[in-house]
């Protein structure tokens, strides 16, 4: 049973920083795509961040580029975003997930609640 787990999520003050994490289980997912995304209320879910796990190779949405950092431990299984100088319009729920294709994830985690107070 695949599962992955995100922790680290919390009210921060803008300009702060957390780190959110992701462990997976279930499988192998040397070759997959792990992805970070957020929903805030009343929008629809974006994308934030992605990282392969065999290469290492990221990208990001331009709205976090520069501020957050996206990484992987593959000896813990688990995928990491580092968030520095976070803004208001950062607080969502922040799912992660894992897909084989770039652009098409079939597994995602329960989300993590990340709050940026003004």
């Amino acid at each position: 049973q695949v599962q992955l787990v995100e922790s680290g999520g919390g009210l921060v003050q803008a300009g702060g920083s957390l780190r959110l994490s992701c462990a997976a289980s279930g499988r192998t997912f040397s070759s997959y795509f792990m992805g970070w995304f957020r929903q805030a209320p009343g929008k629809e879910r974006e994308f934030v961040a992605r990282v392969n796990w065999s290469s290492g190779s990221t990208g990001y949405a331009d709205s976090v580029k520069g501020r957050f950092t996206i990484s992987r431990d593959n000896a813990k299984n688990t995928v990491y975003l580092q968030m520095n100088s976070l803004k208001p319009e950062d607080t969502a729920v922040y799912y992660c997930a894992a897909g084989y294709y770039r652009y098409s994830y079939e597994y995602w985690g329960q989300g993590t609640q990340v709050t940026v107070s003004s």
